[in-house]
């Protein structure tokens, strides 16, 4: 049995120091240094193993467990998922499926700010609403790469794009998880984080396009910026606060897309504006040219609604297989619940993050037949029937695609890994720490603390883990509602989400950018940032100024 240690050094600035050495040698190797994105996460993953051991007292066996966990976790759900997203995108690109869809889409706009949008913004919050995980970077990152975008472009606004619905995440996880590790209701907290984020929702498709073609021609559109996002915002807003968490997501993201698809029925922009690398620079992707096509692309309907199908297949895929009725059977046919060996409650998580020590599960959950990724390779299968691959055409197409790969799988490995042993270790804890002594200011930097839980672990719903309890004990201190900081944790880690290496890599896999993950990151860095700090002077407006503060829920 080993207890936590938050302060090993004996000073709080040199502990939190000590903790952040693995980040800064992890995104200072990606974005200073070039260095590979496997290599960075490898080198990230010794450093946080010699910190855990070195300066928390870790024991090795322990450290060397929770690595092993993490590893477990990075293969399955995130790795599985990304190998069947790539394998379907790549069986519709042979077959020339997605050259027809990419000039479909081409029929409702040829204005790429405006692919852009419906892509990224409006698609992307559905898959993230269904599915998570990555899936939404993953399926919309390749879209514009099929359509076209250079591959900057196509990496780093998928992740931006992939802000406004992951408070929600897929069916509403991160909320409910949060409810039941701070003891809070659900539907409260659901309705706190709809209130701060109805302002993002809105803010985030503007924010995409200004970062993808700058300030004028984005108001060139702003008529149909405005409409996507407040057909997301609103919604998100009615169900988060009357429905709960659950379809939060889909729900609006389903109307946004059926709103700026019908607006573009009715309303055109004036110009036409053709880039597929906006003013970030870049070649366009594969060498490709930016072409085109005319909105009387020539296919018939039949062919049209074939080279749709695979992703319409897709999409209910995920969605039932995200579905809890759905998943309930499936885990009743098989899963595994495995405590993990050298681990599980073998560590005390201590005061002040907890009221008194607290043993930490690890738990590992092998449920194949019932993941996203698992809804994902049946969707592919189903669709390369359709399209006419022989079972051993689609044996090469995948191995092909294993191949290539590898070593993106590799990161995604070493990134979970990493991150585990920061959790299990008790270095995490310590950041958050040194967030949770600002005082007045609390209410923007606890923001920011989900910020950085994210960024950390790849996922709103790990940060709420993590970060949940503390921001609730941290509240309760200064006279804050507990429902209003809980909730700025999830809120402010959704931006933080384009910037964690996984997603990093994840945008980089599918859009076939491998090797630049760093160029991606500092791309994304400053967004990131920028809208976190905006996400916590939201909160603080909550927390202390009129009449904001009336919309703060008390339990």
């Amino acid at each position: 049995m080993w207890s936590h240690v938050y302060d090993p050094l004996g000073s709080p600035w040199l502990s939190t120091l000590a903790a952040s050495i693995p980040v800064i040698v992890l995104l200072g190797a990606l974005g200073l240094f070039h260095v590979k994105a496997h290599k960075a996460a490898l080198l990230g993953l010794a450093t946080s193993l010699l910190v855990a051991i070195g300066v928390f007292g870790m024991p090795a066996e322990l450290a060397a467990s929770a690595t092993l966990l993490g590893a477990a976790n990075g293969l399955l759900p995130i790795g599985w998922i990304i190998l069947n997203v790539i394998f379907l995108y790549q069986l519709t690109e042979r077959k020339g499926q997605f050259a027809i869809l990419r000039e479909s889409i081409s029929g409702i706009t040829t204005d790429r700010r405006l692919q852009l949008l419906l892509i990224a913004f409006c698609f992307g919050a559905f898959f993230e609403g269904a599915g998570g995980f990555g899936t939404p970077v993953a399926v919309t990152g390749a879209m514009l790469i099929g359509l076209g975008f250079s591959p900057l472009a196509a990496s780093g606004l998928s992740l931006i794009a992939n802000t406004a619905p992951v408070a929600y995440g897929a069916l509403g996880t991160p909320i409910t998880t949060l409810a039941k590790v701070t003891g809070l209701d659900v539907l409260q907290i659901s309705s706190m984080v709809g209130r701060q984020m109805t302002l993002f929702a809105i803010i985030v498709p503007f924010w995409l396009l200004i970062a993808f073609c700058g300030w004028r021609n984005t108001m060139r559109i702003w008529p149909a910026v405005l409409v996507a996002g407040l057909s997301f915002a609103i919604p998100q807003l009615i169900v988060s606060n009357t429905m709960g968490p659950e379809l939060v997501a889909v729900i609006a993201s389903v109307c946004s897309i059926a709103a700026l698809v019908g607006f573009l029925k009715v309303w055109k922009p004036k110009e036409i504006y053709t880039s597929t690398a906006g003013t970030m620079g870049g070649e366009a992707a594969n060498g490709a040219k930016a072409i085109i096509a005319d909105k009387h692309h020539g296919y018939s309907s039949g062919e049209v609604i074939r080279a749709w199908l695979p992703w319409l297949i897709l999409s209910v895929a995920v969605f039932a297989f995200g579905s809890p009725t759905i998943k309930k059977l499936l885990d009743s046919i098989f899963t595994l619940e495995i405590q993990w060996p050298g681990l599980h409650n073998l560590i005390y998580k201590m005061p002040p993050v907890v009221t008194e020590p607290h043993l930490e599960a690890a738990i590992y959950k092998f449920n194949l037949l019932s993941t996203t990724g698992t809804g994902i390779l049946v969707a592919a299968l189903i669709s390369a029937l359709i399209m006419g691959y022989r079972p051993s055409e689609m044996l090469k197409v995948y191995k092909e695609t294993f191949w290539s790969l590898r070593y993106s799988l590799t990161t995604i490995v070493a990134m979970l890994a990493l991150g585990y042993v920061t959790r299990f270790s008790g270095v995490d804890i310590t950041l958050g720490l040194a967030f949770s002594h600002t005082g007045v200011f609390y209410p923007f930097f606890g923001t920011l603390l989900g910020w950085l839980g994210v960024a950390l672990t790849g996922s709103d719903t790990a940060a709420n883990v993590l970060f949940g309890g503390l921001q609730k004990a941290s509240a309760q201190q200064l006279g804050l509602s507990p429902i209003l900081m809980t909730a700025a944790n999830s809120s402010g880690g959704v931006m933080g989400k384009m910037i964690d290496a996984q997603s990093i890599v994840v945008a980089s896999t599918a859009t076939q950018y491998y090797g630049k993950e760093g160029v991606i990151l500092r791309f994304v860095f400053f967004h990131s940032l920028a809208l976190a700090c905006l996400v916590g002077l939201v909160v603080s407006a909550m927390a202390y100024l009129p009449p904001f503060t009336a919309l703060v829920i008390h339990p």
